[in-house]
């Protein structure tokens, strides 16, 4: 069974992770290109490459390393000093040097790919090099990924576009067409989720493949992005940029770390409200999907993380069970064939 993830950063890599130990599966990744904060800004300013942490993310993801996760450990590793080096990663690092010795990001990829024994497809949703652009219903505008991700105040985002021409990469394309099941989530709406739906020719590729399509919203409101909206409301939107509604959607219904949810309510975040019903073809499911430790930053990441995230086990468990119900189902339909 061909299952794709659509995304980038953390939420997709919890996913992916609770997904690859399922072997029956075969996992595939659309992650963006448009991340151009920290370590990213320096790749796309200095290298001329596009942003390469969400590739970075997924490769870790989906490794299979013997070594008792060294490789993996210097992969994520963080510089917290050194001029030049600080907030930099060594994933990212390895990743512009072997974008320089195979000629392209793609090889590159593929090379990262067997020295991590990564079991499944990493596939950029665009080459083409592109900004984000924001424009918000008081008449402002802000211009870059960075920006639009972390504003100082909360206002809402009326139109969202890239400051330039993106084209789905083929193969992200073909990807799409050619799976059973697509996860769109979990991720930060604009930046992470709606960053990879708005690119030209992915829109049209979701309405036109015959895969079930699946959300996984995020655990809490954010900042310029989600403050204000409902469950119901967020999944609309989604769907109204994909041009169909979802078939699927998993939600959390666990309860989060006491201590984190208290930081985030303090700084004006709220969960969404539970305002979402089943519709003919929309299925809403309801589980205990977080992780019960709080989420700490590495030393030199000098950005904003979140604190509570879902449980790449629990995640596994659930998706796995949505797949399973439709083997059952196709299986059943041939079966009544022969009969």
């Amino acid at each position: 069974m061909k299952i794709l993830v659509i995304g980038g950063g953390t939420g997709t890599s919890m996913v992916l992770e609770g997904l690859k130990r399922f072997r029956d599966l075969k996992l595939s990744v659309i992650v963006g290109m448009m991340d151009d904060g920290g370590s990213n800004a320096v790749v796309r300013d200095e290298f001329g490459l596009l942003p390469l942490s969400d590739l970075r993310k997924s490769i870790i993801a989906l490794s299979e390393t013997t070594d008792g996760g060294i490789l993996r450990e210097l992969f994520t590793y963080r510089f917290s000093q050194g001029e030049g080096l600080k907030g930099h990663t060594l994933g990212n690092l390895l990743m512009v040097a072997m974008t320089d010795i195979t000629g392209s990001e793609v090889e590159a990829i593929e090379m990262l790919k067997l020295l991590f024994h990564v079991n499944g497809d990493i596939i950029p949703v665009t080459l083409d090099k592109v900004t984000l652009t924001a424009e918000y219903i008081d008449g402002s505008k802000r211009v870059g990924e960075h920006l639009i991700d972390e504003p100082e105040e909360d206002i809402k985002i009326e139109k969202f576009y890239f400051d330039g021409k993106a084209s789905a990469y083929t193969g992200a394309i073909e990807a799409i067409m050619q799976a059973d099941y697509i996860i769109v989530g979990p991720g930060d709406l604009y930046t992470t989720t709606l960053a990879n739906i708005i690119v030209k020719g992915i829109p049209d590729a979701l309405q036109n493949t015959k895969a079930k399509l699946i959300f996984i919203p995020n655990l809490m409101s954010k900042i310029g992005q989600t403050r204000g909206l409902t469950m119901r409301s967020m999944v609309e939107l989604v769907e109204g940029y994909i041009g169909r509604e979802f078939d699927f959607i998993l939600i959390n219904s666990g309860k989060l770390p006491e201590s984190a949810y208290r930081r985030y309510v303090k700084e004006g975040e709220h969960l969404f409200k539970d305002d979402l019903h089943a519709t003919n073809g929309r299925v809403v499911i309801k589980r205990d999907l977080v992780a019960n430790s709080v989420i700490r930053k590495d030393k030199g990441d000098v950005l904003k993380r979140s604190l509570i995230r879902h449980d790449s086990e629990k995640l596994g468990e659930e998706l796995y069970k949505i797949f399973s119900k439709g083997l059952r189902s196709v299986f059943n339909s041939l079966l009544s064939l022969y009969k």
